[in-house]
Formats: structure tokens, sequence, C-alpha cells
């Protein structure tokens, strides 16, 4: 497991989940992280298993100085473009702290516009604490998100896939067509009801 650097001062740290998916909102999340209470175990969310991802998002919900989780919706993704919804729901996720940051530590290449100075890190989630952080509430978020998606609409299982374009879900996509929720600006999506 990595060392992972844990910011000093009201440094959060941000990440999305679900920018691939065909289905669903993409959801991002902002945590400041407490130094004198360290939780083990951080990683970035997709190198841990669903159970442990599960215990350490309980972990960081108790112990963070501040956490927030937000969503960008899909008729926003459509509207907007994924990237454009992504830096929304941080921007959301960073405005709902219950403490204010100082500064923000983003995964990957892009920053949303702050009013805060914001950095982005590449491979953040695997680097930086409160960005792993993050990234692990952001996932566990999403997906019961989608376990809630796939008892509305459970023809295209979402609960296997969480809505990435795996053989099975296009499969179901050509059988069932495009659900409400599922994102009209996507290839595959856009295609299907190009068909219909």
């Amino acid at each position: 497991m990595p060392e992972l650097i844990v910011p000093v001062g009201l440094v959060c740290g941000i990440d999305e989940a679900g920018r691939g998916p065909l289905a669903g909102p993409v959801v991002a999340a902002a945590v400041i992280l407490d130094p004198a209470r360290p939780i083990a175990g951080l990683n970035d969310s997709k190198k841990l298993s669903e159970k442990k991802r599960l215990v350490l998002a309980d972990e960081i919900r108790a112990k963070a100085l501040a956490w927030a989780v937000a969503e960008a919706s899909v008729e926003e993704i459509d509207r907007l473009n994924i990237l454009h919804a992504t830096m929304l729901a941080m921007q959301r996720a960073v405005a709902g702290l219950p403490v204010a940051a100082e500064a923000a530590l983003v995964d990957g290449n892009r920053c949303p516009k702050l009013a805060i100075p914001v950095e982005a890190v590449v491979k953040g989630d695997g680097k930086i604490a409160s960005i792993a952080a993050a990234s692990i509430l952001a996932k566990t978020v999403r997906d019961a998100g989608m376990l809630e998606l796939d008892a509305l609409y459970p023809q295209y299982g979402f609960a296997r896939h969480m809505g990435y374009p795996t053989a099975a879900h296009c499969a179901a996509l050509a059988a069932h067509g495009a659900s409400p929720v599922h994102r009209k600006s996507f290839g595959p999506v856009a295609r299907q009801l190009s068909l219909l």
C-alpha cells in the first residue's frame, strides 16, 4: 500500500466517479482530512475491493474534518458535455463542504473554477490521501445510486456494470432502447436512439 501525502491545512481533495458510463449521473466528492485522525488503507478507489471501499467510506465520514458529495445529472451531462458536467459536480462538492477549504487538489489534469487556489494532480488518487478519500466517497455514492437505478430499470443490469459500456449493457440497450437515465449524448446511446 503506498504512503499517501496528507496535505497540511484546510486543503480539500477532489475526485469524481462516473465519467465513462452510458447512464446515471457523474458524482464528485471533496474531502478535508484531519491529520490528527489518520485513516489507514486509503488508496485509489479502483484499487480497492467493494467491501474495503464501503468500510473506508464510513471511516472517512467519521474522521474527516469535512466532506461533501455532489452530482451533475444526466440532463446536465447531455446539455453541457461530460467534462463541464464533471467540473460542475466538483464545484458543488466544494461548495457543500461544512468547513471552507483554503485550497484544493484535484485528481487528473483539469481543474474546476473555484474561488480558492486549485491544482490538478495526475494520478492524484494514488498519491494524495484526501484525493483518495474523495475518490472512495464518489465511487461508493455513485455505485449506491446505480443500484437504485437497477431496481427501477432491471432490464439493463446496472447492478453488474454500473452503467459502463460492457457487452451486456450494449446488448440490453439494443434490446430495450435507451432509458430516461441513459446519457443521450454518448455515442452508443445516440446511435441506439437514431435507430428507433
